[in-house]
């Protein structure tokens, strides 16, 4: 189970995993882990996996689905804590006065139940294995009652149907076997990583920041009742600077994903873009080629846009305004590595998409705009 998400790559986990296997990987590094989505994947199909993500709520759920080990684990206690977690009467605190009652995210049964869950885990669990376990119970139990589009930046007019259920936490579904999660920046942290066999980059793709789109996330992990701004009611800090990424400035952007991808020290590398973005098909695989990789090829994957861009763009009266110009895009995937790992690895994703019902080709990777070269 996971939350949802702008960019989320749940389409794309059987490619990416194949071609991981079409290499013989037992390693890999998902360096913008995000939810955790494809790093669970990875190892789930048996790979030592490291997630890294500078946001905390990411960091909870890589800790879960990546670091945490089921095998080590006592599933009973687990059971027993999301049990009491579930009995708790709810009570008025941060969530529910912002959450809920200045901004409307939760409705209001919810938001009650969301606060005193979460004093809860924090006054029990604090110090406990299970923390990020229940911290990522609750998130994925509040994602499923939310009334948003999928981003926190804006709320529904009316309730959606789904915020007036009752929100419910559920066990997580565990994996057995190691792993890693670390919290950071991917230009900071890069250098620090040892040698994987698969190394997978899905850098930011505009000027939005996931801390400002998923404030919510983080607000509820870090438990620190913000100061909060504008109808959204974001956390004061999502104008800070500190915070910000140069993936997310398209000047400085070039040249940040450029050296990551020539500090990543891995045999194949697997890059994630998309077509509405700031750099072309031709930036990406030149990147590759300047890191002393020596081989890169394309693969596209036509998808629809996210959510929102498909309901359209509405003023504050509710009225739909403008017109939406396409409902969907194509996500790009640059191979990089040796000549004959990245054939195998085109050829695995290839034959992964279509199995999924995806419609993928390879494009031309000396292009700076994605053309197809084959179907």
């Amino acid at each position: 189970m996971t939350i949802k998400y702008l960019g989320s790559k749940r389409r794309l986990v059987p490619t990416l995993v194949a071609m991981a296997g079409s290499a013989g990987a037992s390693s890999a590094l998902d360096l913008f882990s995000g939810t955790s989505r494809v790093a669970r994947a990875m190892k789930a199909a048996g790979l030592l996996v490291t997630a890294v993500d500078s946001a905390t709520y990411a960091k909870v759920l890589a800790d879960t689905y990546v670091a945490t080990d089921a095998a080590e684990l006592e599933r009973a206690e687990l059971e027993r804590a999301i049990g009491e977690l579930n009995g708790l009467e709810g009570r008025v605190g941060y969530v529910t006065e912002v959450f809920s009652e200045q901004a409307r995210y939760f409705h209001p049964d919810n938001g009650r139940r969301i606060d005193a869950i979460r004093d809860a885990i924090e006054e029990r669990w604090a110090a406990s294995p299970l923390h990020p376990l229940l911290l990522a119970s609750l998130l994925e139990a509040a994602d499923r009652v939310d009334s948003t589009t999928g981003l926190q930046m804006a709320y529904l007019k009316s309730w959606a149907p789904r915020a007036l259920r009752p929100l419910e936490l559920r066990v997580p579904e565990l994996l057995a076997g190691p792993g890693r999660a670390l919290l950071g920046d991917a230009t900071t942290l890069v250098a620090t990583l040892g040698a994987v066999d698969v190394a997978y980059l899905d850098p930011p793709y505009n000027q939005h920041r996931y801390f400002g789109n998923y404030h919510v996330w983080e607000t509820l992990v870090r438990w620190d009742a913000p100061e909060h701004y504008g109808v959204a009611c974001k956390r004061v800090d999502c104008r800070d600077e500190a915070n910000a990424s140069p993936f997310n400035k398209r000047r400085q952007m070039p040249l940040a994903l450029a050296e990551v991808i020539a500090s990543v020290r891995a045999g194949l590398l697997l890059v994630s873009y998309n077509d509405e973005s700031w750099l072309g098909v031709g930036d990406l695989v030149a990147m590759c080629e300047a890191a002393g990789r020596s081989c890169a090829a394309v693969i596209g994957i036509e998808r629809p846009r996210y959510v929102g861009a498909r309901i359209g763009i509405h003023n504050p009266k509710g009225v739909k305004v403008g017109r939406v110009s396409h409902v969907r895009n194509t996500e790009l995937v640059v191979v990089s590595g040796e000549r004959s790992e990245v054939a195998e690895a085109v050829a695995a994703g290839l034959a992964a998409a279509a199995r999924s019902g995806l419609a993928a080709f390879e494009l031309d990777a000396g292009s700076s705009a994605p053309e197809r070269r084959r179907a």
